[in-house]
């Protein structure tokens, strides 16, 4: 039986967390998937987890930057591409193409707006039985954590941010 896995939190690590459960996985000889919403920049993991046989990764094919930055246009734009990539992941998990799904920025992108929420909650609480289902990202509403078997609390007690480190490429991205 699947269960549904939180990594939640302000502090750095939710994606981490869940790309070395994605390894612990893959080494298990269980299919994953990875769909990464929100991000569309180049980072680091990506080269590493294309030498895995078992991960597929699907993400945005552009950087729309930070939500604050985005004109309407481009939310528009990244609500269609979000949409997109739920509905092909959707799909895949009824047709049991994987045995775990990892939703990266899953909460930015519903809390946001910028998803179809009706489609996003479909997932996650039409779930395939057999399915592990790994959701990321701040915020999470009080009806996703009871739907959760696992809920990991990521928090920021100290982090090089705050004295003005720009994010470094192997360890932020």
């Amino acid at each position: 039986m699947g269960y549904t896995h939180i990594y939640c939190g302000n502090g750095k690590g939710k994606t981490t967390s869940a790309l070395g459960l994605a390894i612990r996985a893959a080494g298990a000889d269980m299919k994953v998937h990875i769909v990464q919403l929100m991000k569309g920049a180049e980072t680091s993991e990506l080269e590493s987890l294309k030498m895995i046989p078992n991960i597929s990764v699907n993400r945005l094919s552009k950087d729309f930057g930070f939500t604050f930055t985005m004109t309407e246009s481009d939310k528009k734009e990244i609500i269609g591409c979000h949409n997109a990539l739920l509905r092909n992941a959707y799909e895949q998990m009824k047709n049991h193409k994987f045995d775990m799904l990892i939703i990266d920025e899953f909460f930015c992108a519903y809390n946001y707006g910028l998803v179809d929420r009706s489609l996003a909650e479909k997932i996650v609480f039409e779930k395939e039985k057999s399915c592990e289902l790994v959701l990321t990202g701040r915020d999470p509403e009080e009806k996703f954590l009871a739907e959760a078997d696992y809920i990991s609390e990521i928090n920021a007690l100290k982090h090089p941010y705050t004295k003005g480190i720009n994010a470094r490429k192997g360890i932020e991205y």
